[in-house]
């Protein structure tokens, strides 16, 4: 999870991690938790924030989300992947210092 591309996955599989969750299962919760704390930690900007929350827990698409934050599919596309560059940096200090749950894979289902 320390890397953009690895948070990009996470926030792709949310739905599966809320279900999972859902039927009882540790893992998932813990795997929420500390995105969601990784979301918190990120010092992200309200537009990142904006962003992630349409395209992922939402789930509209990019070009939905632009015109729902009145910008262009690019610019969801940009904050997404700054977002998740610092996202990623909260997993990358937290795998150094022992803390944070990490996960190896995606969740199927």
């Amino acid at each position: 999870m320390d890397n953009a591309e690895g948070v990009k996955t996470l926030l792709s599989d949310y739905p599966k991690f809320v279900s999972r969750k859902r039927l009882g299962e540790y893992e998932a919760a813990e795997v929420l938790l500390d995105l969601h704390n990784a979301l918190e930690l990120a010092d992200l900007t309200d537009r990142q924030r904006e962003a992630i929350r349409l395209v992922y827990f939402e789930d509209l698409t990019q070009a939905e989300a632009g015109k729902r934050m009145g910008i262009a599919k690019q610019n969801v596309e940009a904050y997404i992947s700054n977002a998740a560059r610092k996202i990623a940096g909260i997993y990358y200090y937290w795998a150094g210092h022992g803390e944070g749950y990490s996960t190896g894979g995606r969740i199927n289902g």
